[in-house]
């Protein structure tokens, strides 16, 4: 934020289980100056993530709280909330955490917790979304981001980036392609959410100020 501004950056925890590309890519966003946000914490439920590597070497805190020393989800899931709560955590952002938070967790979290998966929601929810897109022999794939509910890839959608299929794509490069994708929207949708713009109403995400008026897109060009 700059020197100007009469608020604070918005503290945001950023979860995850593995090496941490989108979390990165947070991190970058929130070192920019005026970005709303800023990357508190990086909390890992495994402590070989290598994510928690490149958090460090950026200054920002860390935090391993392993799942398995809890005796069930909601056990662990009331030990993150208070981990949470003690950082004067505002935000939180999945990146790669592979754990399914109880409904009790997220609604704690309601319209502050957000995640990017990498397809174009409600489509291919789960995993494998690369391999089910070019199996379904659809022409755009793609991916979302959106606010956290208890039903596992579902909530209201912020952003999506569409990636058309070209021919002789591999689920590999496909996902290399999509990635980059999740690397520019997710930055975006933490920025929309820390700066106050985004309101949730039936479900369904405004965003104060965007642009309407998309072009129609054919894919593949005829």
């Amino acid at each position: 934020m700059s020197a100007g501004s009469s608020e604070a950056p918005r503290r945001t925890a950023v979860l995850i289980s593995g090496r941490g590309s989108n979390m990165a890519a947070l991190v970058r966003a929130a070192e920019q100056e005026d970005f709303p946000a800023e990357i508190a914490l990086v909390l890992s439920n495994r402590a070989d993530a290598a994510g928690l590597e490149f958090a460090k070497a950026h200054g920002v805190p860390t935090l391993v709280l392993s799942h398995k020393g809890y005796s069930d989800r909601l056990a662990f899931d009331a030990a993150l909330d208070a981990h949470l709560k003690a950082e004067g955590i505002e935000i939180v952002c999945l990146a790669g955490f592979m754990r399914l938070l109880t409904p009790w967790l997220v609604e704690r979290w309601r319209n502050r917790m957000i995640n990017v998966h990498p397809s174009l929601l409600p489509s291919f929810k789960g995993l494998h979304t690369h391999e089910r897109a070019l199996e379904a022999g659809v022409r755009v794939h793609g991916c979302t981001v959106h606010f956290v509910r208890a039903e596992m890839d579902e909530g209201p959608i912020i952003l999506q980036a569409v990636v058309p299929i070209e021919p002789g794509d591999t689920p590999d490069v496909l996902a290399d392609r999509v990635l980059e994708q999740e690397h520019i929207i997710y930055p975006k949708g933490l920025e929309l959410l820390a700066a106050g713009r985004l309101t949730v109403v039936d479900e369904r995400v405004a965003i104060e100020g965007a642009k309407g008026g998309l072009a129609p897109l054919v894919v593949p060009a005829v």
